[in-house]
């Protein structure tokens, strides 16, 4: 058994409000340099959709990620032998026009305009070229549905599922996916580096890209299915999210986390078992990976595994972080966040709750709560397709705690009642119900972000942060 730390978040999709709001001071640190104007390290995207870039799920396409052929767990766009003798052809990549052209506007033409009878205009112009340009898409341009009538027969997760059906105006739904690299626990764009320049951190998981070994292959782009690493035309290197680790070696919260207005995301870190990570990713079926991949997460208040993690040299203040982290509740204990697509077998950290979206009637017996999940305005199978690989049991099963929550607390809130029947058929107790309703509902900073500060008896934490950033490195 060998103990590994690994930060996670999670984000509540029931809260999230599309502002936004969580991407634009992520752009403003990291991605604001010449070559990087078409990145988003976090985005914000509109469900149904094709997203960004445009059929990212779409593995036909792209082939990233992991795919198992006979027992054997193999990258699906083939290994390092198949890449040293491809290395000047990858017709995996997606290009710039699946993302978007960037552009911009010449805002001092509106601002030293002279006064004259009519307001000044400007044209849009390419951040590349710096030619004349109209924008023909985006990293959100589906945004409220716009652009669902054209692009919603690109989304993957239609499947088994009528899609003229929900392109009708009554059966219309929508909701916001935020979305951010994964630093997952068997990562496909380390394992398709040829330069072996993309690394896991040993300390806390967090995968990195060294600027100095990069030599802009582009393997890893194409290897990420969630594609999240980014090639920086300007610099010719790769560059992705690095988590805002100066920040969490600091015992702050990334950038997106903190700015988030809905407060939907928490971070947090986990203990897992890095010796079955292999076990867990080339389970036979897809939708046995996320049971797998629970069952490698390991319970930060057991004593055998606190004092097996003491042996391995982790740092008490880690371990007292991962007792009290709320990812762990959320993601073990309660099961009420999944992870995104399972079935590409990289094991992702990044994790989201379900949202629940209205019933078509009311529900006027508790006993009616499983049927209407079925009657919500999300089709769960849409839901499973994105967070469980198709297995709609651990989707109906979060959406159900969610909704039994519900009523159990307007019933003490509003009508003054306590009645634990509606918590029983989904296996909560009212102790669970009530923890979760303060950490979803009510939880402060200090209880949603719970980030142990790097080891003080660290000399060469100040060296590392600078040696592996963005700016001075170019």
């Amino acid at each position: 058994m060998k103990i590994k730390v690994q930060y996670a978040m999670v984000m509540n999709l029931d809260k999230c409000i599309g502002c936004h709001t969580c991407s634009i001071p992520c752009k403003n640190v990291w991605t604001s340099r010449e070559g990087a104007e078409y990145m988003w390290f976090n985005n914000v995207e509109t469900k149904p959709g094709i997203g960004y870039p445009g059929k990212w799920e779409n593995q036909q396409i792209y082939r990233g990620g992991w795919t198992v052929k006979g027992n054997r767990l193999k990258l699906a766009a083939g290994g390092r032998i198949h890449k040293a003798m491809n290395i000047f052809h990858n017709p995996d990549l997606p290009v710039i026009d699946d993302y978007y052209e960037p552009w911009d506007y010449d805002y001092d033409r509106l601002i030293k305009s002279p006064p004259k009878n009519h307001q000044p205009t400007v044209r849009s112009h390419s951040c590349l070229t710096g030619e004349p340009m109209d924008p023909a898409w985006g990293p959100n341009w589906e945004d409220d549905l716009a652009g669902l009538s054209e692009t919603g027969a690109g989304d993957v997760n239609f499947n088994r599922l009528e899609i003229d059906t929900y392109l009708k105006f009554k059966n219309l739904f929508m909701f916001w996916l935020p979305r951010l690299c994964e630093h997952c626990l068997n990562p496909a764009c380390v394992a398709s580096c040829p330069s072996g320049a993309l690394y896991k951190r040993d300390e806390d998981g967090i995968v990195l890209v060294d600027q100095e070994r990069c030599r802009g292959w582009r393997y890893c782009v194409s290897g990420c299915p969630y594609k999240k690493v980014y090639f920086n035309w300007k610099q010719g290197r790769a560059e992705k999210c690095i988590f805002c680790y100066p920040r969490i070696e600091a015992g702050l919260p990334t950038l997106c986390a903190h700015s988030c207005v809905g407060r939907i995301r928490y971070v947090g870190v986990l203990l897992y078992d890095a010796d079955r990570i292999l076990e867990a990713a080339a389970v036979p079926r897809d939708k046995d990976v996320y049971p797998a991949h629970l069952d490698i997460l390991m319970d930060p208040n057991d004593p055998e595994t606190i004092q097996a993690a003491k042996a391995q040299g982790i740092a008490s203040n880690v371990l007292s972080a991962a007792r009290r982290s709320p990812v762990y509740s959320l993601i073990r204990q309660w099961r009420l966040a999944l992870p995104l697509h399972p079935e590409y077998r990289t094991l992702p950290m990044v994790w989201y709750i379900p949202p629940l979206s209205p019933v078509s009637r009311q529900v006027a017996d508790t006993s009616e709560i499983p049927a209407a999940i079925d009657q919500m305005r999300i089709p769960v199978t849409y839901l499973a397709n994105l967070l469980s690989a198709g297995d709609q049991e651990p989707v109906r099963l979060a959406l159900g705690r969610l909704a039994a929550l519900r009523h159990y607390m307007r019933l003490r809130r509003v009508e003054k009642q306590t009645d634990t029947q509606v918590l029983d058929p989904v296996g909560l107790s009212a102790q669970d119900a009530d923890q979760i309703y303060q950490l979803l509902a009510l939880a402060p900073l200090a209880k949603r972000f719970v980030i142990p500060t790097a080891p003080v008896d660290d000399p060469a934490v100040f060296t590392r942060q600078g040696r592996c950033g963005l700016g001075e490195a170019f």
